[in-house]
């Protein structure tokens, strides 16, 4: 048996108001210029796509209460997306959780790659995208 592999968690503070966090999160193009090109809208139950680099990825809205948090399902393996946002003065807590991963060894189809090892180039990968491209686009936009 696999070790279960534990959610990627990503918390940032921005120097920006939440109302501007959010729109970056759950605009279609202020999304893909950070993470990836999509057709999201802010609605649960609306299915959207994103153009990952392994192909498109059918993606669902889950949960939205804005402006504080919106959740999709992500892809076809179980994966889940979350984004929180807290206040906190003129700034804005931000966390990012990508779960549903399962045992290390299960091979993810469109990576041809072990969970662990998408796992692993996922989280260096959120630590870029969200500690430094979404950071530098609400900041500085």
């Amino acid at each position: 048996m696999s070790e279960q592999l534990q959610n990627i968690v990503k918390t940032v503070t921005f120097n920006a108001p939440i109302e501007k966090v959010w729109e970056n999160i759950t605009n279609d193009e202020k999304l893909g210029s950070w993470f990836m090109p999509n057709d999201f809208k802010p609605i649960e139950g609306h299915a959207f796509t994103l153009q990952s680099p392994f192909g498109p990825s059918p993606c669902k809205v889950e949960k939205v209460d804005a402006p504080n948090f919106v959740r999709f399902a992500w892809d076809t393996d179980g994966w889940f997306v979350t984004f929180e946002l807290k206040p906190s003065g003129e700034q804005t807590v931000f966390t990012l959780t990508h779960g549903g991963w399962k045992d290390a060894s299960h091979l993810i189809p469109k990576a041809n790659m072990p969970a662990d090892a998408v796992r692993q180039n996922m989280d260096n990968g959120w630590s870029m995208l969200v500690g430094k491209k979404l950071k530098e686009t609400v900041e500085n936009a």
